[in-house]
């Protein structure tokens, strides 16, 4: 995964070979692949379906995308972090609309910001829907290479090299800049300390406006931001025990507090930031109270040596954030239980209470079922948050906590200053992690490289293993070519609307004990606190199938309220998604899903695609597609099917309770057009959404599985 290497010790920028020398570039399986174009080095995440494809012999495509211009001027203020940057432009290019573009920025902006700014803003490209967002090397890329230990006479050839085919950054001259597609203008300037929440990373909340924000959220119809909370209710609190003191929550008490640095805070200077705010909290009496689930997690061991040799590390420990590993956590829903007392609480005052992390995901229900309102923050705001214990607070006029004097501290009190935070990181971070690094890598890795392989040229599967387990993908595979198959009297399983995102159809996190992945755990000896999480059984196409559109934060229409459940229609039976599929398949009934905009945004999840096709889905029919997620349907068997611009599933006045038919011509094309009709008689177009005959390809055989056996057979 990118965020557990560091990108300088692979990248070249610039690949000399044979006296030939060409610029660096990289596609990559994960989603934080792009953090390379902060080098200067094109890269992109493409799915793991998409990937193994090119691994057995087909190219990966890609239509030529529009480059959009992001033109950066002024500079940010003092008290604006790396994150604030990030959220301010991620929302900035969500509104404009960038997605499947390709996005480079530009302008004098950009000198003002570290490579370890601009490698954190590239890494949020999958938020705002960009393929990638680059940023042409520059003096400021040379110097923080130089630091990096890169060989001088090779940085000198490459400065030669990138200056002369006119890929060099020029900051002194912008009267020669590149033509785009199109180009949009950001001032620095405007951007101020933020959030981003309760629900989505796009919708970003000043830091001034947050109590103020949460208590409208507290007040809004259900949707992206609302609760819809009674009036009457919104001050109520419940008193809780635990560990021998009384404590009060209330709607907005937060109760995780994840520090993360493997996203878009793998800027080492708010990590730093973190622990210098928490030691001058420390230092001045307060503490985070106990029943706060607090976690660090660093992105890398370097994160740790880093944390260590500035001595802030203990000072973080003191408050809580201890750290908990290395791998994905919080943000996927990898977090340890709430204590029973807060859960009790929260049932029982029905309580919005908070996450907050420095993650780059905070879906509703995506870090624990109970939280309603999930906030990304920088770091040092996280450790804030958790010393105040709520979000419903204005820093500027309300305190942290007192100190033992009874003086009251206020964030301003303990915040650090740019300047403490930039003398920090050039004393232990530049020099001495690429030094650290350099010699643990020489040393090489002698457990990983003792660990005992089988020796076989097939993947010897445990039986009785509830992790891995051989999938069920290859029980209908078929060595002979297979005509387009019509979609007959198809029923639809789901009926969902906007913005309906991989974790909606895939859940990572916690695995709920009455959901049908519990049940089938449970029928194999297991208890829940063995079920772990649907990320970490990844493995098992038993456990994923049963996990595929179990959130609970799912709105069915047919159901009318979130619920990972829907309607088996021959029988009139309200149950869960599995369930109603696995009946379907067994009356030998094929399936549909309708949606609306952006389905399947988010993360590029192979298994929000080998999920449907599992539960016997046929075709998605959708108002438009995240970019990755629909290559994963092709990639996988199911037809991307799109609305005519400026039509819905409710325009043409469908209820989703009838049943679809439609065929496909021997000639598939890209964007071509078909007809479907519904046992009611109504007829109507839709858009094959094919863009290249690649993808056409691996449709018409049913998927890269079948390809793959056709192929090898």
């Amino acid at each position: 995964m990118a965020h557990q290497v560091n990108l300088e010790y692979l990248s070249r920028v610039v690949f000399e070979e044979k006296d030939l020398l060409f610029p660096d570039s990289v596609v990559g399986t994960d989603s934080h692949i792009t953090m390379v174009n902060g080098l200067g080095i094109l890269g992109w995440g493409v799915g793991g379906i998409e990937t193994e494809a090119v691994m057995l012999g087909l190219p990966a495509s890609l239509t030529l995308p529009e480059v959009v211009g992001c033109e950066l001027t002024g500079s940010s203020n003092p008290f604006v972090t790396s994150i604030d940057v990030v959220l301010g432009i991620t929302k900035h290019l969500r509104q404009v609309g960038v997605a499947g573009k390709f996005v480079e920025f530009f302008g004098s902006g950009v000198s003002q910001l570290s490579i370890v700014d601009r490698t954190t803003i590239a890494n949020m490209c999958p938020e705002y829907g960009a393929i990638l967002s680059f940023f042409p090397v520059d003096n400021v890329t040379l110097k923080h290479l130089e630091h990096t230990g890169f060989d001088k006479a090779k940085l000198k050839s490459m400065e030669t090299y990138l200056k002369a085919v006119k890929l060099f950054r020029n900051d002194q001259d912008n009267s020669r800049e590149p033509e785009y597609s199109q180009v949009i203008q950001i001032n620095l300037n405007s951007i101020v300390p933020s959030v981003s929440g309760p629900k989505r990373p796009q919708d970003r909340v000043a830091l001034t406006d947050m109590k103020s924000d949460f208590q409208a959220c507290l007040n809004e119809k259900v949707g992206f931001k609302g609760f819809q909370i009674a009036a009457e209710k919104q001050n109520d609190i419940v008193s809780i025990h635990y560990e021998g003191s009384e404590y009060k929550l209330s709607h907005g008490s937060v109760v995780i507090a994840a520090v993360i640095s493997c996203t878009n805070n793998c800027n080492p200077s708010v990590m730093l930031a973190a622990g210098l705010l928490a030691k001058k909290a420390v230092e001045a009496g307060l503490h985070v109270k106990p029943y706060i689930r607090t976690s660090l997690s660093p992105g890398s061991g370097m994160v740790t040596h880093y944390l260590s040799s500035s001595g802030v590390l203990p000072y973080l420990s003191k408050l809580g954030f201890e750290i908990v590993g290395y791998g994905c956590s919080t943000c996927v829903g990898n977090t340890a239980p709430l204590s029973e007392a807060v859960l009790n609480a929260v049932k029982q005052g029905d309580l919005v209470t908070c996450g907050v992390l420095s993650g780059n995901k905070n879906f509703e229900g995506r870090l624990c079922d109970c939280v309603r309102a999930n906030y990304l923050a920088s770091p040092p705001l996280v450790v804030a948050y958790a010393i105040a214990g709520t979000v419903n607070i204005d820093f500027q006029t309300e305190p942290l906590g007192t100190d033992a004097t009874g003086r009251n501290i206020y964030l301003h009190d303990i915040w650090p200053s740019r300047e403490e935070v930039h003398q920090i990181e050039e004393e232990h971070v530049v020099l001495s992690m690429f030094k650290a690094l350099k010699e643990k890598t020489e040393m090489g890795n002698k457990r990983w490289n003792s660990l005992e392989v089988p020796d076989s040229v097939l993947f010897p599967w445990d039986l009785k293993s509830t992790y891995i387990r051989c999938p069920s993908f290859f029980d209908k595979l078929t060595k002979e070519p297979v005509a387009l198959q019509p979609i007959e009297n198809a029923h639809v399983l789901l009926y969902l609307g906007d913005s309906v995102t991989t974790d909606h159809i895939s859940p990572a996190g916690s695995i709920a004990r009455s959901s049908p992945a519990a049940k089938y755990l449970t029928n194999r000896g297991l208890t829940p606190r063995e079920f772990n999480s649907y990320g970490a059984r990844r493995g098992n196409d038993a456990v994923m199938t049963r996990g595929t559109f179990a959130n609970i934060k799912l709105f069915n229409k047919f159901i009318g309220k979130p619920a990972p459940k829907t309607v088996h229609f021959p029988s009139g039976q309200t149950l869960d998604v599995f369930e109603a599929a696995e009946l379907y398949q067994k009356e030998g009934i094929p399936l549909i899903i309708l949606a609306g905009k952006k389905y399947g945004s988010g993360n590029s999840r192979d298994w929000a695609a080998k999920g449907p096709y599992l539960l016997g889905v046929k075709a998605v029919l959708a108002e438009s597609y995240e970019k990755i997620h629909k290559d994963h349907l092709i990639g996988i068997g199911i037809a991307p099917l799109q609305f005519l611009p400026g039509e819905n599933a409710d325009s043409l006045g469908l209820s989703g309770r009838e049943t679809f038919s439609l065929t496909f011509p021997e000639e598939l094309s890209p964007g071509v057009t078909l007809n479907i009709k519904t046992s009611t008689g109504k007829v109507f177009s839709v858009i094959a959404s094919f863009e290249n005959d690649v993808e056409i390809t691996l449709f018409k055989h049913g998927g890269l599985l079948n390809f793959v056996a056709r192929k090898f057979s």
